[in-house]
């Protein structure tokens, strides 16, 4: 097992893992593959975008997508923003996930960041508590989405 950024020879698995296993909002349109390669090495040039996978048999199993949002608030400390926690069904309850969140949240407390954000579309108690036992809390904030 491996956790590390997304390289370019992953797409095909990832591509695999969001269109099967993301519940919410999976890809529904046909993907230009070229395209997700140039964002993978867009996302490896940033110093704020992170495509953190598990590597298990030879292929990813699992990812969790970091951003580091730059702020002016909390002493011009930064937030991040966790999104796409997804894990191959054939590998779920191993501590992928989990050991991709701990590093998503390494990651954050090495940047300054003062909070890092989760949101799932999920009330499956066995989601909610998942995200509660890595040390997420629900909020009392009100969060409003607008789709594009």
């Amino acid at each position: 097992m491996l956790i590390r950024q997304a390289e370019e020879k992953d797409v095909f698995d990832i591509k695999d893992l969001y269109f099967n296993f993301l519940t919410q909002y999976p890809p529904k349109e046909e993907q230009d593959i070229e395209v997700w390669k140039k964002l993978i090495n867009e996302m490896n040039r940033s110093e704020n975008l992170y495509l953190l996978v598990v590597e298990e048999d030879n292929r990813v199993v699992s990812t969790v997508q970091l951003a580091i949002i730059p702020s002016l608030t909390h002493n011009v400390r930064s937030f991040a923003v966790v999104e796409n926690v997804v894990t191959h069904e054939d590998y779920r309850k191993k501590g992928f996930a989990s050991m991709l969140l701990q590093e998503a949240i390494k990651i954050a407390q090495n940047k300054n960041c003062y909070k890092i954000f989760l949101e799932t579309g999920s009330n499956r108690e066995t989601t909610l508590n998942f995200y509660k036992e890595n040390g997420f809390e629900k909020d009392t904030k009100h969060s409003f989405l607008k789709k594009l």
